[in-house]
């Protein structure tokens, strides 16, 4: 038995575990559900605070019937008095007496359901309250979740194709290398081709201001001279 006990204890806590998983992995959902099932529920409240609060306007009407009975009666009591007609003095006085009971119950009834109007409204507006409350934080876990979402995602991505982001930086890499080994070549071959025609010579002596440019222009400057003296 007590082997059989402790298997039994271990598939509940199992089962326990299991069902937070599955809480913990719905936990969004199960509260926007909660907070529509509140919103639910304060309908249902707002529409018995209708019914209790027409109920007691209502009774109020009925009061009020009830004090014009009584003050009309009254008046038909006073007449029969005045006429010296007791009899139907008091005949009134008893009805009169029936109308102020049946006012009093009415009183009672009202009072009953003006305090549970009173409860019943604050429950709409702290129900109300907390339903606003929870709206607002839904809001702001699933804003969270999307960003943790997101990031993890992110991040994954980047775990996964850390191998393949280093491979295109060696890829990039090697194209820069080719394109520069390129360039030199095309420097080399140029110098290679100036120096077969003599070009880098001609370019280092008129550097050095010799040659032919040099002379021509002495001469040029010379014959200025000349026109300027003669």
């Amino acid at each position: 038995m007590s082997i059989l006990k402790k298997l039994f204890t271990a598939v509940r806590g199992g089962a326990r575990e299991v069902g937070e998983s599955i809480v913990d992995a719905n936990g969004i959902r199960i509260f926007e559900q909660e907070i529509a099932d509140a919103q639910n529920a304060l309908h249902k409240a707002k529409k018995s605070l209708t019914e209790v609060m027409a109920k007691e306007m209502q009774t109020k009407r009925k009061i009020s019937a009830l004090d014009d009975s009584i003050a009309e009666h009254e008046e038909y009591a006073g007449q029969a008095l005045a006429k010296g007609n007791e009899a139907l003095a008091m005949e009134i006085a008893e009805k009169i007496g029936d109308f102020e009971t049946e006012k009093s119950e009415h009183d009672q009834v009202l009072a009953g359901f003006s305090n549970h109007i009173v409860v019943l409204k604050q429950q709409v507006k702290d129900a109300e309250k907390s339903i606003k409350e929870n709206q607002r934080q839904l809001t702001m876990v699933k804003t969270t979740e999307s960003v943790q979402q997101a990031t993890m995602a992110v991040n994954s991505t980047l775990n996964t194709n850390e191998s393949s982001m280093t491979n295109a930086r060696q890829s990039l890499e090697r194209i820069k290398q080719r394109q520069q080994d390129r360039q030199d070549q095309l420097g080399a071959a140029k110098q290679l081709e100036a120096s077969a025609n003599g070009d880098d010579l001609k370019a280092k002596l008129a550097e050095a201001g010799i040659g032919e440019q040099n002379q021509k222009s002495n001469d040029i400057l010379a014959r200025i001279k000349a026109k300027q003296n003669g």
